[in-house]
């Protein structure tokens, strides 16, 4: 088995919405398509995935280092021992050839959307949905279905109380039974009538998330934590600079509810620094970190490591997400939970309707690989690029 191409396609992340720090009408996100010899059904197997929700396409990196450097390998360089799939761990160190240490970023996410498709092709040419194939390469006993949250509460132009209370309402009329709202692009007061009207909807404040996306300095951070207080929400997530442990540190001080981060650091390293200067409390506080922002499953499953190593559980593990891909991981992984969002960030946000939601919690479909070809909005992109 060998790789014949590997294809990459910017789309466009459909979402006029916006949160404290961007608006997501402008963003993009790489479509990845591994194209493999080996034919079944008359067409090739083909893996694919992409880099991750509410960032941009990776194009030239992928096209000029990345899937430049993997077209150059011999096969052998690739294969795995049985020489039935490819190793993904050499393709890693491949694409890093001649990177230096740091300057993740982008970078990260580039050589994920192409690690990560890896992956998908070699559940498919196991004939085995992606968790499946996740949970035996990393030992892990996974279960059926996963608990899983609907993550939206954005602004609104207008009526921005009474569309987030109609939001709320619709996600309920889905099936979810937690919750997570945008702080941050509002007064302190405005936002906590925004919490309020939300809570008033929802009941339990356990079943509510508020997430500042890194907005806040440490006076603002702690003034919010203050205000939240009496609350009792699910967790306050990344109300600072992502790389910013001081904040965090002095937050966790002084905010005994839960506190969440990670979504935007890219390395095992990264969540080495948080671990050890972020003041994160074992049992309370929960990890973000996303594969598809972070070099891929390999490097996940070493900041996986690197938690349970300090004394953190894997169910503390929380990763962004809200797609298909993130799906398969945390179950095959046995973390946490999932993030979900319906209804926006198509093509690639949500879950294909083989994804079964059931008292809150999620079941990944059974088809080969990730499952994306399952998605209606999506599939017409995968065809374009696979033809």
């Amino acid at each position: 088995m060998r790789i014949v191409e590997i294809r990459e396609q910017s789309i466009p992340l459909q979402a006029n919405i916006q949160n404290s720090v961007v608006n997501f009408a402008e963003h993009t996100v790489s479509l990845v398509a591994v194209v493999s010899d080996v034919i079944r059904d008359g067409r090739p197997v083909v893996g694919v995935a992409f880099d991750s929700i509410g960032r941009f396409a990776q194009s030239g990196l992928l096209r000029e280092r990345f899937i430049a450097r993997l077209a150059k390998a011999a096969p052998e360089d690739l294969s795995d021992d049985a020489g039935t799939g490819i190793d993904t761990e050499k393709a890693f160190r491949i694409m890093m050839r001649n990177e230096k240490p740091g300057g993740h970023g982008d970078r990260a996410h580039a050589v994920a959307a192409v690690e990560l498709a890896l992956w998908d092709l070699n559940a498919k040419l196991a004939g085995v949905p992606a968790w499946r194939l996740i949970a035996d390469r990393f030992g892990v006993t996974a279960a059926a279905r996963m608990p899983v949250y609907a993550a939206g509460g954005y602004y609104y132009p207008e009526d921005s109380v009474g569309r987030l209370q109609d939001e709320m309402r619709g996600y309920q009329d889905l099936g979810y039974t937690s919750f997570k709202m945008k702080i941050g692009g509002a007064s302190l007061a405005e936002d906590m009538t925004r919490i309020e009207a939300a809570l008033a909807v929802i009941g339990d404040a356990k079943c509510l998330a508020v997430d500042a996306n890194g907005r806040f300095d440490t006076p603002t951070a702690i003034a919010y934590g203050k205000a939240m207080a009496g609350f009792g929400l699910r967790w306050y997530e990344e109300p600072g600079d992502p790389l910013d442990y001081r904040l965090m540190d002095e937050l966790a001080k002084v905010y005994d509810e839960t506190l969440a981060t990670g979504e935007n650091l890219f390395s095992c390293r990264d969540v080495d620094n948080l671990i050890r200067y972020g003041g994160m409390r074992p049992g309370r506080d929960l990890f973000q970190m996303d594969p598809g922002l972070s070099y891929g499953l390999g490097e996940f499953g070493r900041m996986v490591a690197a938690m349970e190593q300090a004394g953190f559980s894997r169910k503390q593990l929380f990763p962004h997400g809200g797609h298909n891909i993130a799906l398969h991981i945390v179950v095959g992984l046995g973390l946490g939970g999932s993030e979900a969002y319906p209804g926006v960030f198509a093509p690639v946000g949500g879950y294909a309707p083989d994804c079964t939601l059931e008292g809150g919690a999620i079941a990944p479909g059974d088809k080969p690989g990730f499952g994306l070809e399952q998605k209606p909005d999506l599939a017409p992109y995968i065809e374009k690029l696979t033809a």
